[in-house]
């Protein structure tokens, strides 16, 4: 049976429907009856002669498939970081998981039915087995929406949803979606910030009081180099290093207005050292690669890549990459997160503030300090690195492109603001004026005990 374009034929004891949309041949499964069958037909017809989309003209795909093709595309098209990738992979995979074992198409999925399979869903929050199990938080199951919402726009884009078939979260206005549960947000004052830095070791200390006076994120702490630093200016550069495979977070360049409190504890922190991290990680073997600028870092990554690549005998995958470039960054001494992190907890628990288990709460603290100042937002806005926001969370918008902020005025609202708790300002300097025992890096001496000042 032939109804203009379209035609119509059995298979199997079904019938089908064949037509070809542009240079594409279409064959689609369309009922058990050649009234079924012709009714398709007469509909893909009127929509061919029309030049729309033919309802018939989607591939339709598993959820399983679906997730592949969405996180390559963002891996290989895109170029999304691969922390990125890997948040979307965890966030899409509960979507798999909910569909596993059936045979329900992308297409088919019930929304409302997915958010009651989260909210019956237990995790082990730091992945580990015997980790006690719990719910999803609400922001969780809310990330969790607007990954889906970001696969089903991919698949509408890709032709695997049917072409007057909305996005099915697009309807669901995430931000009614409560979040009742959240983890409360620490955020210091000046007596606790004093408490917390008197009590820090000789590690601990530089570490904690550059984040608290910079509004510095630990990753950017971490992957500071003696290079970003100019301590003569007073100013320390927050920079991309992509030919060491590290980036910021949003990918924009700053640099902060340090005081003069702070000069003095980086310079005591760096001591004569010319080059390298910053902050070292503490031990008794110093690292292979320590010491080392950009430059020769750069050199060495592109040597153990390419080593890695004669051991494979195939280019290197970004993951691959990734994990030599871990390996470079952990052979120049950088300290990793959790370490700063455990530190901090650590460091809560002595002075009975164990709900504070976060070292962005300095950046946390930091913001806040700024607003309470009445620092003007743009200020904030490039001191703290943020991108200048889109929706609800738009601050200056378009002005904010056309309004260029000296670096005399950055400097004079940040150092005026870090001036309202001098108290740990002039612990910073007291710490900084301690000399150095011979031969030891300044970050490891055992010359500022816990709780000395």
């Amino acid at each position: 049976m032939r109804i203009g374009q379209v035609s119509c034929y059995t298979h199997h004891g079904a019938w089908w429907v064949y037509y070809r949309e542009g240079n594409r041949p279409v064959r689609r499964r369309v009922g058990d009856t050649a009234e079924e069958a012709a009714r398709h037909a007469v509909q893909v017809k009127s929509q061919l002669e029309a030049g729309a989309p033919a309802a018939l003209s989607f591939q339709p795909l598993s959820v399983a498939v679906l997730r592949r093709r969405f996180l390559a595309h963002h891996e290989n098209v895109l170029g999304s970081s691969i922390a990125t990738v890997r948040r979307y992979d965890a966030a899409s995979r509960y979507l798999e998981r909910f569909t596993n074992g059936t045979d329900v198409r992308a297409h088919e999925v019930c929304v409302d039915d997915f958010i009651a399979y989260l909210r019956s869903v237990r995790i082990a929050p730091n992945g580990h087995q015997h980790t006690p199990r719990r719910a999803l938080r609400d922001k969780g199951r809310r990330f969790i929406l607007e990954v889906c919402r970001s696969l089903y726009g991919f698949a509408a884009k890709k032709r695997h949803l049917p072409p007057y078939a909305e996005n099915p979260f697009l309807g669901l206005n995430q931000r009614r979606v409560r979040v009742q549960d959240a983890k409360p947000v620490f955020v210091f004052d000046a007596r606790s910030e004093l408490a917390f830095l008197q009590h820090a070791d000789d590690w601990a200390f530089p570490i904690n009081l550059t984040l608290a006076k910079t509004g510095m994120r630990p990753g950017e702490l971490a992957h500071l180099l003696i290079e970003d630093v100019d301590l003569e200016q007073g100013w320390l550069h927050v920079r991309n290093k992509a030919e060491l495979d590290w980036r910021i977070k949003t990918g924009s360049e700053r640099k902060i207005p340090l005081v003069a409190e702070m000069v003095a504890v980086l310079r005591r922190v760096i001591a004569d050292r010319l080059a390298g991290l910053v902050f070292v990680r503490k031990g008794r073997q110093c690292p292979r690669l320590v010491g080392m600028t950009r430059a020769r870092l750069a050199k060495s990554l592109e040597r153990q890549a390419a080593e890695r690549e004669r051991e494979l005998g195939e280019p290197l995958s970004r993951r691959d990459f990734a994990r030599v470039a871990r390996r470079v960054w952990q052979d120049a001494g950088a300290i990793k997160a959790d370490l700063i992190r455990n530190s901090f907890i650590r460091i809560t628990k002595q002075i009975g503030l164990a709900e504070a288990t976060c070292p962005k709460s300095w950046r946390h603290t930091f913001a806040t300090l700024l607003q309470e100042a009445n620092v003007d937002p743009l200020v904030r806005q490039i001191t703290l690195g943020h991108s200048p926001g889109f929706g609800r969370q738009q601050v200056l918008g378009m002005t904010a492109v056309y309004t260029h902020t000296r670096p005399e005025t950055q400097r004079a609202q940040i150092v005026g603001t870090l001036q309202l708790w001098p108290e740990s300002l002039k612990l910073g300097d007291r710490w900084a004026r301690v000399v150095e025992p011979k031969g030891e890096l300044p970050i490891n001496s055992p010359t500022f005990a816990a709780g000395e000042f």
